[in-house]
C-alpha cells in the first residue's frame, strides 16, 4: 500500500503531490537508510556510546509511546560494523527519580563498582534523573547508573541512586570516562547556561567535585576526551565540547581542563546536536567516532521521528591557526558502496552536467576540484544545491555556509546523500555541514556544474549505496 500525500508538503517551500510509502517497514518514502532511526515513535540525543565484545552500542533518548518527545526512556541499538543496527527492548526506564534524560556509558574493565557477577565486564550508564515537568517539591535534577552483566541485554539501576545529588538548575547530561594517567574515572556534568563541572571517582559511585569549564556560546550534553595531534601519540590535546558541537582546546591534568583556544564551530549545518563519542574503543582501531542527534528533521506521515547523524571519525590537526577538530566519515561506508560514476581530469564549463546519467536517492560522493575561472560549482542534490563560492572562499548548502580556503588551487568535497540528509565535508574534513532535507521522493536527479567560468574536475567518484536495513540488518 502507498498512501498519496497531496498538498502543501514542506519540500523547499514548494506544494507537491507525493506518493509516500509508509507501509514497508525501514524502505518507508523517508526512512533514512544508513541512518540510524527507531523502528517508530521519537527519537533524540545519543546516549550512553561505548564499545564491548565486538559490539558498538547506541542508546538513545526515545518516547515509546508517542512520535513526538516526551516520556524520556533510553532506547539501546547494537551494530558491529556501525552500519547495521538491531534495536533492542528499552534499557532504562524512568522510576521514582523522574525519566531518563541523557548520558553515557562505560565498560567497568577491573570492576571498580563492584557490580560484576560473571565472566563478562560491566557495563554501566550513567543517566540524569529528570522530572517533565519538574514537580514542586518532588525529586530535583541528578545523575544515577545503571548496569549490565550481559553485554548490555538487561539492565540493574544501582539502589543507592542517585550518585550525584542535584546542584544547580537542570543540571544534567553526564559524560563519564576513564582517565588512566591519574587513575580515575573522570565525569563531565553540564550545570546551567555555559556552566560545566569536572568530578572525579575511584568506584563510579562516589563523585567528588574538582573543578568548573565554561564553553560559551554552548550549552547541555559535554563530551570531553583527548586527541594525538597530527596522529602523533606524543602530541596530544584535550578537546571540552559542548551539545552544539562546538569545542575548546587545552590541557587536562587530571584535576582541571585549562583552555588553549576556542570555542571552535564544530560544524555549520542546520541539524547537528547533542553530540556524544564512543568511549572504550580498543587502542588497536584508536579512533575517536562521533554521533550527533539530527534535531529538527522533518518526516511527514512516518512511523519514526528523528534521525542520527553518520557515524565521524574525529582527528586533530594542525591548521594555520592552530590545532583543529576534522570530522570524515568512518571508512565503513565503504561496504555499502555499489556501482561509481567516476569522472578525472576533466575540465567542466558552463551549462555541462558531469552527471546527466546519474539518478538515485543514496549516494557517497568524493570530488577533488582544481580552480580555474569559474565563479561558482558543486552539486545539484535531488533538487537541492551545494555550491562553493570562489569569491567568498566559502560552501553553502540548505540555507548555511561554511569557510573553506583552496589547498594549492583546489577543493575536495565530500558529501553523503540519504533520503533525508545531506552530510557535506570540505577538505578531508576541516568543515562539516550536517543538514536535514526532505526532497521530493521522484526527485532522484544529481548533476556536477560550474557557473561563470569554468572548474577542472582533478577526480570525482560518485558511488551509488545500498541501504544498511536490507544487507544484514533488521
Amino acid at each position: 500500500m502507498r498512501c498519496l500525500v497531496v498538498g502543501l508538503l514542506t519540500v523547499l517551500g514548494v506544494a507537491a503531490e507525493e506518493d509516500v510509502m509508509t507501509d514497508e517497514v525501514y524502505n518507508e518514502s523517508y526512512r533514512p537508510q544508513f541512518h540510524f532511526s527507531p523502528k517508530k515513535n521519537w527519537t533524540n540525543d545519543p546516549n550512553g556510546l561505548v564499545y564491548y565484545a565486538g559490539e558498538y552500542h547506541l542508546f538513545f533518548q526515545h518516547n515509546p509511546f508517542g512520535i513526538d518527545w516526551g516520556n524520556m526512556h533510553w532506547g539501546h541499538a547494537v551494530s558491529k560494523d556501525l552500519m547495521h543496527w538491531e534495536e533492542l527492548p528499552i534499557a532504562i526506564a524512568p522510576d521514582e527519580h523522574g525519566t531518563c534524560f541523557s548520558g553515557s556509558a562505560v565498560v567497568d574493565w577491573n570492576n571498580t563498582a563492584g557490580f560484576q557477577t560473571g565472566d563478562e565486564k560491566v557495563i554501566v550508564a550513567f543517566y540524569t534523573g529528570a522530572p517533565v515537568p519538574e514537580a514542586p517539591g518532588g525529586p530535583k535534577f541528578t545523575q544515577c547508573i545503571a548496569y549490565s552483566n550481559d553485554r548490555g541485554r538487561t539492565w540493574t539501576k544501582y539502589e543507592k541512586n542517585p550518585v550525584v545529588e542535584h546542584i544547580a538548575a537542570q543540571n544534567r547530561d553526564p559524560k563519564v570516562f576513564w582517565h588512566g594517567a591519574s587513575k580515575q574515572w573522570i565525569m563531565a556534568l553540564y550545570l546551567d547556561k555555559h556552566d560545566y563541572a569536572l568530578f572525579a571517582s575511584k568506584d563510579l559511585k562516589a563523585w567528588t567535585r574538582l573543578s568548573d569549564v565554561q564553553v560559551p556560546g554552548c550549552g547541555e550534553c559535554p563530551d570531553f576526551f583527548e586527541l594525538a595531534v597530527d596522529g602523533d601519540p606524543h602530541r596530544t590535546k584535550w578537546l571540552f565540547l559542548g551539545a552544539n558541537g562546538n569545542y575548546l582546546v587545552g590541557t587536562f591534568d587530571g584535576k582541571a581542563f585549562v583552555p588553549e583556544s576556542g570555542p571552535h564551530q564544530g560544524d555549520y549545518g542546520n541539524n547537528f546536536y547533542a553530540t556524544q563519542s564512543y568511549n572504550d574503543i580498543p587502542a588497536a582501531d584508536g579512533r575517536r567516532i562521533q554521533i550527533a542527534w539530527m534535531n529538527g528533521g522533518k518526516y511527514p506521515e512516518m512511523p519514526f521521528n528523528q534521525q542520527m547523524s553518520f557515524p565521524c571519525e574525529l582527528t586533530l590537526r594542525s591548521l594555520p591557526d592552530g590545532p583543529r577538530m576534522c570530522r570524515r566519515p568512518v571508512r565503513e561506508i565503504e561496504s555499502l558502496r555499489g556501482s561509481d560514476h567516476a569522472e578525472s581530469d576533466r575540465v567542466l564549463h558552463p551549462d555541462e552536467n558531469a552527471l546527466a546519467e546519474v539518478s538515485g536517492d543514496l549516494f557517497d560522493i568524493n570530488a577533488e576540484f582544481e580552480l580555474i575561472d569559474a565563479a561558482k560549482f558543486g552539486f545539484k542534490i535531488r533538487g537541492e544545491t551545494m555550491s562553493y563560492s570562489v569569491k567568498d572562499k566559502a560552501i553553502s548548502c540548505l540555507g548555511k555556509s561554511a569557510p573553506l580556503s583552496p589547498i594549492e588551487g583546489r577543493i575536495r568535497i565530500r558529501i553523503l546523500v540519504d533520503r533525508t540528509s545531506l552530510e557535506v565535508f570540505g577538505n578531508d574534513g576541516m568543515i562539516s555541514m550536517t543538514s536535514c532535507f526532505l526532497p521530493k521522493v521522484r526527485d532522484r536527479g544529481i548533476e556536477a556544474f560550474a557557473k561563470g567560468g569554468s572548474i577542472k574536475i582533478v577526480s570525482m567518484h560518485v558511488y551509488s549505496l545500498r541501504s544498511a536495513w536490507r544487507t544484514g540488518g533488521q
